[in-house]
C-alpha cells in the first residue's frame, strides 16, 4: 500500500490523503494491515484511489485489517471507491474503530458484482465486512455497534426474495457523532425515497453522549448507490462543518 501526498479540498482545513494498492487488486491470501489515528481536533478524509478488486483467491481468502482511533474533538470521513468480488472470490474486510465521545465518524461502502465470462453475476464465492466500533466512556472502552455483513451467494440466484430483494448492489453508510438521533435517522431516510435503490435505517443506542447511525441500502447500480450515499453525507457535511458535497473527480 502507499499513501499519496496530502490534498486539501477546500478551505476548511480537512486534508485528504489517498491510499494506492500498487499492486491493482487483492489476491488470494494476501493479507493488508491499515493504521489510521486522526489526533484531537484534526479533520481527515481517506479515500482510495481506485475500486478495490478482488480477484480469484484459490487456497485461501484476502484479507483486509484495519483499526482505527478518533481523538477527542477529531473526525474522519472513509470515502473508498466501490469493492468489486470477481469470480472465485474470497473477501474478508475487519474494522475495529476507536472513537472518544467527541469524535466523528462517517464511513461509505459499496458492494458490487464483478464481472464473470459467462455473464451471470455473483460468481465470487464470499465476501464478509466486519466493523467493531467501540466509544471510550470514561470507564474503559464500550461496544457501540458490531455490524457484520457476510454475502455468500447461493447456488441459485442471491439476489432473489429474502437475501438481496432482486438488487443486485449493496450500499452501506454508517455514522457516529453526538448529533446523530431519530430526526436525523427520519431525514436520510426521507431523502434516500429519491433514488432507486431499497434503503432502511437503524439507530444505536447512546453510549456516553454519543450514537450511531447505519443505513443500508440495495440497488442495482454503483453510481446510483454512490449518489445516494454522497447526498446523505453532503447533508452532513454542509449542516455540521459548512462544506460543500464531496467531489474527489477520480473520473
Amino acid at each position: 500500500m502507499r499513501v499519496l501526498r496530502p490534498h486539501y479540498l477546500d478551505e476548511s482545513g480537512q486534508v485528504c490523503f489517498v491510499m494506492v494498492n500498487p499492486g491493482g487488486a487483492y489476491l488470494g491470501a494476501d493479507l493488508f494491515l491499515i493504521d489510521v489515528e486522526v489526533e484531537a481536533g484534526a479533520e481527515l478524509l481517506l479515500t482510495t484511489q481506485s475500486a478495490t478488486k478482488i480477484y480469484r483467491t484459490p487456497g485461501s481468502f484476502a484479507e483486509q485489517r484495519m483499526s482505527v482511533r478518533l481523538g477527542e474533538g477529531s473526525r474522519l470521513e472513509l470515502m473508498p471507491d466501490q469493492l468489486i468480488a470477481y469470480r472465485e472470490a474470497s473477501y474478508r474486510q475487519n474494522s475495529h474503530i476507536s472513537l472518544h465521545p467527541t469524535s466523528s465518524l462517517v464511513m461509505a461502502e459499496v458492494i458490487t458484482p464483478g464481472w464473470s465470462p459467462d455473464g451471470a453475476a455473483f460468481k465470487y464465492e464470499e465476501v464478509r465486512l466486519r466493523n467493531e466500533i467501540w466509544i471510550d466512556s470514561g470507564n474503559g472502552p464500550k461496544l457501540l455497534a458490531l455490524d457484520n455483513l457476510l454475502v455468500i451467494p447461493p447456488v441459485n440466484d442471491v439476489t432473489g426474495m429474502g437475501f438481496m430483494e432482486g438488487f443486485s448492489h449493496l450500499g452501506s453508510l454508517v455514522v457516529v457523532d453526538p448529533r446523530v438521533d431519530q430526526g436525523l435517522a427520519d431525514e436520510l431516510h426521507a431523502i434516500t425515497r429519491d433514488f432507486d435503490a431499497y434503503t432502511g435505517v437503524s439507530l444505536t443506542a447512546a453510549i456516553a453522549g454519543t450514537a450511531g447511525l447505519v443505513l443500508r441500502s440495495l440497488s442495482n447500480s454503483t453510481e446510483e448507490l454512490n449518489k445516494l450515499l454522497g447526498t446523505c453525507t453532503g447533508v452532513l457535511r454542509e449542516r455540521w462543518h459548512g462544506q460543500g458535497p464531496l467531489n474527489l473527480r477520480k473520473y
